[in-house]
């Protein structure tokens, strides 16, 4: 699955250290045949597991699943995002969450540096979408909502409204209290590269963290929109059009936080 704009990008010297695949057509198969056969491939289960939008275990009780023919590539080819996006180039950090495709990525300077899978929130508690900026974090800690969940590597993003991200189970479509869900290897990778706020005193932001945008809307009574790939394989590109439509309400915020940060860093160093 890849535009024309990607296929551009492989161009670059980043692009050109990854494993592009031959094709970008899908198919259906059974989930427990499939896991069968590749069950010592951590790399193509990895692949698998993010198309659907899932983890091992829910992965493993499905009936059917979607799987590229071929899936010797990198992830970043599975996943909708474009490879570089020109326009956020200035941008040092954000990360970007899609709610109707169900997965994110990091750019940085506008290259796209991770992307995975994601289960936002369910249609009776959805995602706020907007932009949004890292605060604080914790390796783990409670739930708001109910005190016997416990969240793994958990950074929020809305600190009065208790939204964030973190590890949970991932059943394969939207399904959290507002929350993100993500494997776990994925919240662990977040936790360690976005940028928690610097407060001033207890009640004062003196930088906020890194930017977040949460965009689009999920249509939860139609199919999971990743099975479209079968006939479709472009079907849920995100072109670096859209990209820009999407971060330049943001971006005049983004700059200017970012300059915030750098002056206070700048501050420190010359101490």
């Amino acid at each position: 699955m890849m535009s024309c704009k990607q296929q551009k990008v492989n161009d670059s010297a980043v692009s050109r250290e990854r494993n592009k695949p031959k094709t970008y057509t899908y198919h259906i198969e059974s989930a427990k045949q499939w896991l069968a056969n590749n069950a010592t491939d951590d790399a193509k289960q990895q692949i698998a597991f993010a198309v659907n939008r899932t983890d091992s275990a829910h992965f493993a009780k499905m009936d059917s699943v979607i799987i590229p023919d071929d899936i010797s590539g990198d992830l970043v080819f599975y996943l909708p995002f474009p490879l570089s996006v020109d326009y956020i180039k200035e941008v040092e950090k954000v990360i970007l969450f899609s709610y109707p495709a169900q997965v994110f990525a990091t750019y940085e300077k506008g290259q796209l540096t991770y992307t995975g899978a994601t289960n936002m929130g369910r249609k009776k508690d959805p995602t706020s979408t907007g932009l949004f900026f890292t605060n604080w974090k914790a390796e783990k800690t409670i739930s708001t909502v109910n005190d016997e969940w416990e969240l793994l590597w958990n950074f929020n993003i809305a600190n009065k409204d208790g939204i964030g991200w973190h590890q949970y189970a991932m059943p394969g479509y939207p399904a959290s209290h507002s929350c993100l869900r993500l494997q776990e290897k994925d919240a662990k990778h977040l936790y360690n590269w976005a940028d928690e706020w610097i407060l001033a005193s207890k009640d004062s932001v003196q930088v906020k963290g890194t930017p977040v945008i949460v965009f689009g809307s999920y249509n939860f009574d139609a199919p999971k929109p990743w099975l479209q790939l079968v006939a479709n394989p472009k079907a849920l590109d995100i072109s670096e059009v859209e990209m820009k439509q999407q971060v330049a309400p943001y971006l005049d915020e983004i700059m200017k936080e970012q300059v915030n940060r750098n002056a206070l860093k700048q501050q420190t160093v010359s101490k």
